[in-house]
């Protein structure tokens, strides 16, 4: 069983909706077994707190549910517990370098450039891209 952790600022926003985009294509792929995903965030500011109303909006826009998914920070234990942790944008990384060891083959961008932040931006659909872009990258390499 490969175990992927996604990583963005507040656990809000890229990382809930790059958990549930994944678990969906795995589900479609009938793969389900194979894998464990969640997400995380590298600050406390958000911790307890429901995936973001537009960005849960979005994923239903899509079919896709994240029904009680609430924020949680990255642990030291994370490390241990997730074969790929993979972060948004070079802020996460900045942090991840003081939360968890460095190991550039577990812990790695998503993309090779920053996934579009929709708290900043409030383009949604945008970062729904980007991060099927990234989870279907993740899919082709683990399947």
């Amino acid at each position: 069983m490969t175990k992927i952790l996604f990583v963005c600022h507040g656990n809000i926003c890229r990382s809930p909706m790059a958990e549930f985009i994944l678990k969906d294509m795995v589900r479609r792929a009938g793969a389900e077994g194979r894998f464990q995903i969640a997400s995380a965030a590298v600050s406390r500011e958000e911790i307890g707190a429901p995936v973001y109303p537009p960005a849960r909006r979005e994923l239903q826009k899509h079919g896709i549910s994240c029904q009680g998914k609430t924020a949680r920070q990255v642990t030291a234990g994370d490390y241990d517990r997730y074969d790929r942790i993979y972060y948004m944008d070079g802020s996460n990384a900045r942090y991840l370098s003081r939360l968890l060891p460095p190991d550039p083959e577990k812990i790695r961008p998503l993309l090779d450039r920053d996934v579009a932040d929709p708290w900043y931006t409030g383009d949604f659909s945008r970062t729904w891209e980007d991060l099927v872009e990234g989870c279907e990258k993740i899919l082709e390499e683990l399947l």
